[in-house]
């Protein structure tokens, strides 16, 4: 059996930026153990499986180690993928059935709007070794359902951490957000995600993320939509806005491989 398989950099319209993601098309479920050894033998941020079902899609993340409850850039990779290959008109809307529920996107000019969960932080007391690994003093710092949140005062401070990801591993968490105010008029927010848990020490730009940064700095700057900027190695460019209980996340995306999985 062969898989029509697609490599696509999200959050970004330039080649070699953005987070990478595998869009595999399948014609019908995979066996769990097949799709995790794929996942793990592509070895990226992550590997999406999608099929068809009904008037939607259904669809699968998986890193080279664990699946993911909710995967934002490799949602849009995949949105991406299924309308540059034609399978879905542009002015339609894609429905993806996953672990976190229904989500959708629809394309906006040369960009995709995905409409995912909003997962806001609660303020609790950060654990002492989630700040010894990250070597912070916060300005807050919450949990959400899968991660949690930390502000850090500027963007300096940001961009100068070296976590400690063998420490911070052993906090019960899927990861850690850091964010701050951006300094640049560009954007309002910059953050950076690691998330050693699941296999990777430091995602280079992720969705799921910003639904708990979109509600948090929305309410505390007053605005009505955000521009965030995720500072990893690659960077990645996002467009925020909430409604009706839910984030409303923009991202590009390009292709950098396509070709077949040949087993």
């Amino acid at each position: 059996m062969s898989v029509t398989f697609r490599q696509v950099a999200a959050f970004t319209n330039k080649p070699f930026a953005g987070n990478p993601a595998a869009v595999c098309l399948l014609t019908e479920p995979g066996e769990e153990e097949w799709l995790r050894k794929i996942a793990q033998e592509l070895n990226l941020p992550a590997t999406a499986f999608i099929y068809p079902e009904e008037d939607y899609f259904n669809l699968r993340w998986f890193t080279a180690t664990a699946e993911l409850e909710l995967c934002g850039h490799g949602t849009l990779a995949s949105a991406y993928v299924l309308y540059e290959t034609g399978q879905i008109a542009p002015d339609t809307s894609i429905r993806f059935k996953t672990r976190s529920g229904f989500l959708s996107a629809s394309r906006k000019n040369d960009w995709i709007e995905l409409n995912l969960p909003s997962e806001p932080a609660q303020p609790v007391t950060a654990p002492p070794e989630l700040l010894q690994a990250l070597g912070v003093q916060p300005r807050f710092v919450g949990k959400s359902r899968m991660d949690y949140l930390i502000e850090v005062e500027s963007e300096t401070e940001l961009l100068s951490l070296k976590p400690d990801f063998n420490l911070l591993k052993t906090v019960p968490t899927r990861g850690a957000i850091v964010t701050t105010r951006a300094t640049s008029s560009e954007y309002d927010i910059v953050s950076r995600f690691f998330c050693p848990s699941v296999g990777l020490n430091e995602d280079q730009v992720t969705g799921s993320a910003h639904c708990t940064l979109a509600p948090y700095w929305l309410e505390k700057l007053g605005k009505s939509d955000l521009r965030a900027y995720q500072a990893s190695a690659c960077g990645g460019t996002l467009q925020l806005r909430q409604e009706d209980g839910r984030i409303y996340l923009a991202g590009q995306a390009i292709t950098i491989i396509s070709g077949e999985l040949a087993i």
